[in-house]
């Protein structure tokens, strides 16, 4: 395997970390959102509650389902790399579950 495929596969499995991320991010967001709305709260006043009560972990719980249609959008072009990038984006996000509960 030469260095050229290597640094293919590397961005690769960036990108798909990049847009694991993302969907990541706009998952929480669209469920903050949603719970301001049901709440009629503000998104800072709703984002604020949900840190006080210790409910950060769940949040980012929620957000990372998005994960879960951008690992199977990969899966079904068959960018095996790209999906791998989005397992290691919710891999990151479960230790910062985990961190979350514990501190």
């Amino acid at each position: 395997m030469g260095f050229k495929m290597k640094n293919n596969i590397i961005k690769e499995v960036a990108y798909g970390f990049i847009v694991g991320l993302i969907a990541n991010i706009s998952g929480s967001y669209l469920y903050i959102f949603a719970l301001s709305e049901i709440k009629e709260l503000s998104i800072e006043s709703t984002w604020m509650v949900t840190v006080e009560e210790g409910l950060l972990g769940t949040i980012i719980a929620l957000g990372a389902l998005m994960n879960l249609l951008v690992f199977f959008v990969f899966i079904k072009k068959n960018q095996y790399y790209r999906a791998r990038g989005v397992i290691l984006a919710t891999l990151i996000a479960a230790i910062l579950i985990l961190i979350s509960k514990f501190y």
